[in-house]
């Protein structure tokens, strides 16, 4: 993978907020909030005394009152300036407020250095608020992973914690309950509900010996599965560490802002210092209390926090509205990356067809066809690809008790082996030609996938084998020319297969007879070029191009774990038509976040200049961060109540 595309999280004390799905966020009571609000409510008293009675209680008394307020409202504040002091880390939105109210204090502006402290703190526990809701409705979402499961043992069934079973025992599914690990379905048949995986509330109908997984729900009949992963394995417990994992790594906006505030807040402080002592240099009427209390509005408004915390909550909100819609981000970097994509190259098989084949034709030459399908199954048993497992269940039971030995993967071209005494190779024509082995003219213009066998060195046949292309995949082309996006597929598959197939969609380009390394060099040639790649795959030999590409995605339901593992993003539905939604979570996650930023940028760049200018007061200055803050989280949040189309 480029190692430019993963950006490490930092451990900076607070400001680097990353998802942990392994511990509850805590719901706190606003109760618990006694002391801002007991500060909240004696500023009110204070305020009401003296604008309301124009009463004010001698000097001693109304310092008492509003020390307690103030340090009810900003003893975390000044606790956390503190530490951060203590290793000369002075840059930084805790000391900023600290200095500000404390200086407020200094020059008798008591009610004003409390309301600053007040509306601080509690825009601080909104967007704590903010946060924890983010990541609880992630959590939700996602772990839904039942606590105890019912597995069947000698013969009686006992309920367990699901990380006590072992491989190939079997668990019993209630209708309604929750699949707890992923297995195949031992029971004839059963209907579950697969929206936890893969965004999809659609039932899907399973038979005997098909993968079931966990989060999905048993819609109809009690159900027994066959474990085949264990609890900290299955497909729904790495979801879980994606999506944790994904909120670790920074997106380059995020960066930037991180950047921008550790040099944006120095020069605050040194405006700030040249608000208050400048002007004494260039007026005669020099008063050091005016100056110094415009030097204080200065440093208000121009705290960070409404960039240091709504940017990052908008990307949460984007992986959170992607995970629902079955599309995982491992980091949401990968949000910025979909924004410049230009050009999507897309594998053929499992990705655009089904991978679901069909054997459609057999000609078998110097054996008969019985003969001829029987070596090639036995053969393909040791092969996962939908081809291979085409032909076995087109065999049927005809192999009998044949087993193939010394077999060979020879990658890009087919399989080697040994048959009941048979040197046996069965693959595409390439692999008979790595062998000087002839073949018919005739074979090399069939339309459809062709599955060649030589027996002793020898051509015996061939069997033609149609794929069906997937119900929305020409809906996703379509959905992508209409974003400028251009348009390639890649397969092993021989040309004339890969053109029919190209034109039916309405591929712009198309190459076929390409071998694992083949891809790499088109996918390379394309980057070049200087487009911007995302690539779409499902198997293992995708691994290596779905690293190279600048975002690379894998159909997570047919998808080998090594694609998987390698993807930036994975579409959990296998659906095509995901990519563009993923491209859209990217631009809706981009919009809102920038749209914070300007917001935050315009309204402090006018209130620092009239700040300095003496036109707005402490008041206003708070009113005007923390109401900035407010609105950029309220906006950031809208992102994890959003639809996509």
């Amino acid at each position: 993978m480029n190692t430019d595309k993963v950006i490490p999280a930092t451990d900076n004390e607070e400001e680097e907020e990353t998802l942990d799905l392994t511990k509850e966020p805590e719901q706190e009571s606003w109760l618990s909030h006694w002391p801002l609000l007991t500060a909240l409510l004696i500023l009110l008293a204070m305020l009401i005394l003296e604008f309301g009675f124009r009463y004010q209680p001698p000097f001693p008394i109304n310092l008492v009152i509003f020390t307690i307020a103030f340090l009810l409202a900003g003893y975390n504040v000044l606790g956390m300036a503190w530490r951060k002091a203590k290793r000369f880390d002075f840059f930084n939105e805790f000391f900023l407020m600290s200095v500000a109210t404390v200086g407020a204090f200094s020059i008798g502006s008591y009610s004003e250095g409390v309301a600053v402290m007040v509306f601080y703190s509690i825009g601080e526990w909104f967007q704590d608020a903010a946060v924890d809701r983010a990541k609880r409705s992630i959590k939700a979402l996602l772990d839904i992973r039942p606590d105890q499961v019912t597995v069947i043992r000698d013969g009686q069934p006992s309920v367990i914690d699901p990380k006590a079973v072992q491989l190939d025992e079997i668990i019993q599914i209630k209708a309604g309950e929750k699949v707890a690990l992923d297995g195949i379905l031992h029971s004839e048949s059963a209907t579950f509900n697969t929206a936890a995986l893969t965004g999809e509330s659609r039932p899907d109908t399973k038979k005997t010996g098909e993968a079931v997984l966990a989060g999905m729900i048993n819609l109809d009949k009690v159900s027994e599965v066959q474990v085949k992963s264990l609890f900290k394995d299955s497909k729904l417990s790495k979801i879980l560490e994606m999506v944790q994992d994904a909120t670790a790594r920074k997106s380059q906006t995020q960066l930037f802002i991180s950047r921008f505030a550790r040099v944006y807040t120095p020069i605050v402080f040194a405006l700030a210092l040249l608000v208050c002592f400048a002007p004494y240099f260039f007026t005669d009427a020099y008063n050091f209390h005016q100056w110094f209390y415009r030097a204080l509005v200065f440093l208000v408004i121009s705290c960070p926090c409404a960039l240091v915390v709504s940017i990052p909550l908008g990307y949460f909100g984007g992986i959170g509205l992607a995970s629902r819609n079955g599309i995982l981000f491992k980091g949401s970097n990968f949000l910025d990356v979909m924004t410049r994509i230009d050009t999507v190259i897309m594998d053929k098989t499992g990705t655009l067809t089904k991978g679901v084949f069909k054997v459609q034709e057999v000609v078998a030459e110097g054996l008969d066809k019985e003969e001829l399908v029987r070596l090639a199954a036995v053969i393909e048993k040791n092969s996962t690809h939908p081809i291979a497992k085409a032909i076995v269940a087109y065999a049927g039971d005809t192999p009998g008790g044949l087993k193939a030995e010394n077999v060979e993967e020879i990658s890009g071209h087919g399989l080697k082996g040994s048959v009941d005494g048979k040197s046996v190779l069965a693959g595409n024509t390439r692999l008979l030609k790595k062998f000087n082995i002839p073949y018919p003219a005739q074979v090399d213009t069939l339309v459809d996938t062709v599955v060649v066998i030589a027996v002793n060195e020898k051509y015996a046949g061939y069997l033609t084998i149609a794929d069906e292309i997937k119900e929305d995949a020409r809906q996703a082309i379509e959905q992508l020319h209409r974003l400028n996006i251009a348009t390639v597929m890649l397969s092993g598959d021989k040309q004339a297969v890969v053109d029919q197939v190209a034109k039916a969609l309405g591929i712009d380009e198309a190459y076929g007879d390409l071998l694992p390394d083949g891809k790499v060099q088109k996918v390379q040639a394309f980057k070049d070029a200087g487009r911007r790649i995302a690539f779409v795959g499902d198997g293992v030999n995708d691994a290596p191009v779905v690293a190279l590409a600048d975002a690379g995605i894998a159909m997570g339901g047919l998808g080998s774990d090594a694609t998987i593992e390698t993807a930036d993003i994975v579409i959990q539905n296998d659906q095509p038509a995901k990519i563009t939604a993923a491209i859209g979570v990217g631009q809706l996650t981009k919009r809102i976040v920038w749209q914070n930023i300007s917001l935050a940028m315009i309204v402090k760049v006018i209130v620092l200049v009239l700040g300095a200018g003496g036109v707005t007061n402490l008041w206003e200055a708070v009113i005007a961060d923390v109401g900035v803050a407010l609105l950029a989280i309220l906006n950031a949040v809208r992102i994890q109540q959003m639809k996509l189309d």
